[in-house]
């Protein structure tokens, strides 16, 4: 006789959660490597001979060096962080004896690569009714968002987030961010709601899981594009769910 396997019951919705916004609720910085291409090949007669695909590799790989250990105040300087990081991949290939390039290149391919960035984010679907159901269920919802005061709020304004949440906290505007502590603390206190009653939910491991879960706070990883876990990763998320959208009970 077959075996039928019952599939836990899913936690009933708690009483208030923090989301984040970047790559959670909007596509904003996943696939840097796309954009980086995509770029690379905008400026490939002025980056010729060498191929853009090898300088796009090149920015990345300084890139990701950066920010895995760049202070928190570089987030509020997106701008300088990526012109610089950018120069650093082109110091990388003359090291390896390609020609050298610019920095005047180096701040033009950088300058376009945020434009590209900023023309290019969008709301995940389904996020905005995702949003508006939980709402409507009762659940008191913040967005807690990394990032400098007058981009950050930009995006909430584009993107019509405003009016969706309860509290709205954004790094920049209030001088700390996620994983500090008080990010979470500060957000839950102006809910009104202590950790066993929160949820957060985000892209991150280190901001919306780890950090979280050491508060008490059930911790939900967003997986957009289902790359899964990093290999060797000891984080261990309570819940991993591709859309806002597996929140809302069916």
């Amino acid at each position: 006789m077959a075996m039928t396997t019952i599939k836990p019951a899913l936690k009933p919705l708690p009483r208030a959660m923090l989301i984040d916004m970047d790559d959670t609720i909007l596509s904003a910085y996943g696939r840097p490597e796309i954009a980086w291409n995509t770029i690379a090949e905008e400026f490939a007669d002025e980056l010729a001979p060498l191929p853009p695909r090898e300088v796009a590799t090149a920015v990345l790989a300084y890139a990701r060096q950066f920010w895995s250990s760049a202070e928190a105040a570089w987030r509020m300087k997106l701008g300088e962080a990526r012109r610089l990081t950018v120069r650093g991949g082109f110091a990388a290939l003359a090291a390896n004896g390609h020609r050298a390039l610019s920095d005047d290149l180096a701040a033009r391919l950088a300058d376009r690569f945020t434009t590209y960035r900023e023309e290019a984010i969008f709301v995940f679907p389904g996020a905005h009714d995702a949003i508006d159901a939980l709402k409507a269920h009762g659940v008191k919802l913040a967005l807690v968002t990394n990032g400098a005061a007058d981009m950050q709020r930009a995006k909430v304004e584009r993107f019509e987030l405003t009016h969706r949440f309860d509290h709205i906290q954004i790094e920049g505007e209030h001088g700390f961010g996620k994983p500090e502590e008080r990010a979470y603390l500060h957000a839950m206190e102006a809910l009104g709601v202590a950790a066993e009653d929160t949820w957060m939910i985000g892209d991150n491991l280190e901001w919306e899981v780890v950090t979280p879960q050491r508060l008490g706070i059930y911790a939900i990883w967003i997986d957009v594009h289902g790359d899964g876990l990093p290999a060797g990763s000891t984080v261990r998320p309570d819940r991993i769910i591709r859309s806002l959208s597996e929140l809302v009970p069916g």
